[in-house]
């Protein structure tokens, strides 16, 4: 085998095995991370109370002061 094929074949087995090392951490990370909530995010207009409320509600009472309010929309 030459040197140049050696040096050749060193580097693909290395670089293969980082890119094994990288997908395997990322998907043991997808695995373990919280998921994310469907829940809606409100925002009250009259006290500023930001709170959350279940994803099949449109309209939400503030717990803090009682005012009706909309979902924040991102």
């Amino acid at each position: 085998m030459s040197i140049p094929s050696l040096l050749f074949t060193y580097v693909v087995v290395l670089l293969a095995g980082l890119a094994g090392v990288g997908i395997y951490s990322e998907l043991r990370r997808r695995r373990f991370e919280p998921s994310q909530s469907e829940d809606h995010i409100f925002r009250c207009g009259r006290c500023g109370y930001v709170y959350t409320d279940d994803p099949d509600v449109d309209r939400s009472r503030c717990a803090q002061c009682g005012q009706m309010n909309k979902a924040i929309e991102y």
